[in-house]
């Protein structure tokens, strides 16, 4: 069997996909590699995150179902960034409200985290060295 050790695609379930393309193109400065009337693609280095209308989402996992917008967070998309306060800062000139941070953590991580359009958590995360974990 084929090690199962490299994540391609990332797929995000969105009410509007367009609005979810815009916050993406103007969060992270991406253009889409794809896009069509029902999803838009954008490459981070070696991962693409798929943002996928929710409507099309069913023929993918049926007959697993589609959980709503409303239902809460179940996992958080992590960026490694060699500066948290200083991307924090950019996001907040690109409009982005941060749901908390940054801050340090005890694991010697310096963090922050925010939310696209719909729900789905993304956070900043620096390394810190040894010392300076809080």
């Amino acid at each position: 069997m084929t090690a199962l050790t490299s994540v391609g695609t990332i797929t995000l379930f969105v009410e509007d996909p367009r609005r979810a393309q815009a916050f993406y193109a103007r969060v992270f400065d991406l253009p889409p590699v794809y896009e069509d009337e029902s999803s838009a693609v954008f490459r981070f280095e070696n991962t693409l995150v798929n943002v996928l209308a929710t409507t099309a989402a069913h023929e993918l996992i049926e007959p697993a179902p589609v959980a709503g917008g409303d239902t809460g967070s179940r996992f958080q998309l992590t960026i490694w960034v060699d500066d948290a306060d200083a991307v924090c800062a950019e996001l907040a000139s690109r409009g982005v409200e941060l749901l908390n941070g940054p801050m340090n953590r005890a694991w010697g991580v310096r963090t922050a985290a925010f939310s696209d359009p719909d729900g789905h958590v993304w956070e900043v995360a620096q390394q810190l060295g040894d010392a300076a974990a809080a």
